[in-house]
């Protein structure tokens, strides 16, 4: 039987079991909807690798099937995938005013915004893809314009919530809209696909517009220049940026390119507030008194190339942090970036910097924009699932979730914590674990997507670890004898000035090794170079302890 012979099927391609590159879709007979296509950076252990996104074999595999991508909001784990699905895959995409904006942003840089299919959706908006209807309702985040979706199908009502919190007090609207959800719920929902970033964390996440208080606050006693750094997709929170710069009469400085994109297009949909004359160019901040000058940058991460760690380490071209300034961190890190951010703060201190950072009571510089243990439970009530697919979080996170499911009445076995390729089946209305569909990871290396597999990072992990040997013999062609003493390259290995013994113990080897090869192993290059890599490797080994790659190249005149 087809994975698709029966009934409805709901999988995740990225966003199960981890933080970033959220992907999934819901599929009836020969429609297929996906929702969201984000990307997530790489860790330590991918050289090379500029991001990760999820694999959309199954979609290729389908894509005669595949009607649509809607996007619930604009964050890079969202979107950050879409160029290089519709590289592959040129289907229609369907999001919010301000979502569809940041998308354009990274069409046009890949070339693919005159070719694409954008459509503009909102909370009133509907859409038919084949047998499967969907719907919208309006939720709060730390971004704008974001929507849950509501899927009306032939086996039962199907809601995805999106990333989400219910701020009753939002620096923009709109609100939560509770009643809309309730009124979902009345109705019947048959699978809740919810997330649970936030799943292990009591009570309530605190409102946006608390930060603002704080910013506002530490504006006011900054004595020379203020430096914020935040994500520049967070436009709520460079709202509150720009609304204390304006309150303390500070000029504002963008500083990094999507921190620049972001706002030009926040500023043109209507989403961010600006005063004429409030922004400045960085070259112009000479021209003010530093307790006349805001920067807001991006960089909160931690990330090498982003604007505050060029200007942590007086790198930037533009402007620079002097003694006094005030550095503020309103982020807070995601998991794996916290050696990289400790880094760029310690640099802010060696600078003479005053640095806030932190998130939570500690600073009051960051709040969450995801949903705490109570609101999860809230959404489950006015839900009303008779299934649960917790979504959008590690495993600890998706099973935190289960437990708060079962504390409102949904049962233990309606409650399904997947894998990415995992399905779930409905059908006849019963719900059971489905066939599994390929998922996983492509790298993007440069402008290739998918190109570098394990293999490759494998042959780069050793190099970054032991660096590299390259061996070149020169042989004659017709007697198959050695013309010329064999030369010894150290990439990575060893300094050649400084192992000149080890660097002509190799030489040596390299030629007893060859005068010991018979007729017919001299006329196998593979022969040779097999030869060659065990018996260095080997002796490499015993005199360094290191296994660094060994590159044979044999070279016939």
């Amino acid at each position: 039987m087809k994975p698709t012979e029966h009934g409805l099927l709901i999988a995740a391609l990225g966003g199960v079991n981890e933080i970033g590159k959220n992907m999934y879709f819901i599929q009836y007979k020969d429609d297929i909807v996906v929702i969201d296509c984000g990307s997530k950076f790489p860790t330590e252990n991918l050289p090379g690798i500029d991001l990760i996104v999820p694999d959309i074999a199954y979609l290729l595999e389908n894509q005669e099937k595949v009607r649509a991508l809607i996007v619930t909001h604009g964050h890079e784990d969202h979107i950050g995938g879409i160029p290089y699905l519709l590289k592959q895959l040129n289907l229609p995409v369907y999001a919010s005013k301000l979502t569809l904006g940041l998308i354009k942003i990274k069409l046009k840089e890949h070339g693919l915004l005159r070719e694409a299919q954008l459509h503009t959706i909102s909370a009133d908006s509907a859409m038919q893809a084949g047998e499967i209807n969907a719907t919208f309702f309006s939720i709060n985040h730390s971004i704008p314009d974001c929507l849950g979706i509501c899927f009306q199908t032939p086996e039962g009502t199907v809601v995805h919530t999106g990333d989400f919190k219910f701020d009753m007090s939002p620096v923009s609207g709109p609100y939560p809209d509770l009643h809309r959800m309730a009124e979902i719920g009345k109705q019947g929902v048959k699978v809740l696909l919810s997330e649970s970033t936030n799943a292990e964390r009591p009570g309530f996440t605190p409102s946006e517009r608390q930060v603002g208080e704080h910013l506002l606050d530490a504006f006011i006693r900054a004595k020379q220049q203020v430096f914020v750094s935040t994500f520049a997709s967070n436009v709520n929170r460079v709202q509150q940026v720009i609304d204390a710069a304006v309150e303390t009469g500070r000029k504002l400085v963008l500083l990094g390119r999507s921190m620049v994109n972001v706002v030009n297009v926040s500023m043109e949909l209507g989403y961010l507030q600006i005063p004429d004359g409030l922004l400045i160019e960085p070259e112009e901040s000479e021209r003010y008194p530093a307790d006349q000058i805001a920067v807001l940058c991006t960089g909160s991460q931690g990330e090498p190339m982003a604007a505050l760690s060029r200007l942590a380490s007086s790198k930037h071209p533009k402007i620079e942090i002097l003694p006094g300034d005030t550095v503020i961190i309103a982020a807070g890190p995601i998991p794996g970036n916290e050696r990289n951010l400790a880094h760029v703060i310690d640099n802010l201190y060696v600078l003479g910097a005053k640095v806030i950072y932190g998130s939570g009571s500690a600073t009051g510089m960051h709040v969450s924009g995801h949903g705490s243990q109570e609101e999860l439970k809230l959404m489950l009530t006015l839900m009303k699932p008779e299934y649960l697919i917790p979504v959008h979080g590690e495993f600890r996170m998706l099973y935190q979730h289960r437990l708060l499911a079962e504390s409102v009445g949904v049962p233990s076995d309606h409650v399904f914590i997947v894998n990415n390729g995992d399905a779930v089946r409905i059908e006849d209305g019963k719900a059971s674990l489905g066939p599994k569909v390929p998922a996983g990871n492509s790298f993007v290396d440069g402008i290739g997507i998918g190109e570098v597999g394990n293999i490759v990072l494998r042959d780069r992990r050793h190099l970054s670890s032991d660096g590299m040997i390259i061996i070149v013999t020169t042989l004659s062609k017709s007697e198959k004898t050695m013309l010329a003493d064999p030369e010894v390259i150290s990439r990575g290995f060893v300094f050649v000035r400084e192992s000149e013994e080890l660097m002509n113990q190799i030489r040596e080897l390299v030629l007893s090794t060859m005068n010991g090869l018979n007729e017919a192993e001299r006329s196998q290059w593979s022969d040779i170079k097999q030869t060659l890599k065990d018996n260095i490797g080997r002796f490499i080994y015993s005199q360094t302890k290191k296994r660094p790659m060994i590159l044979p190249i044999v070279i016939e005149v």
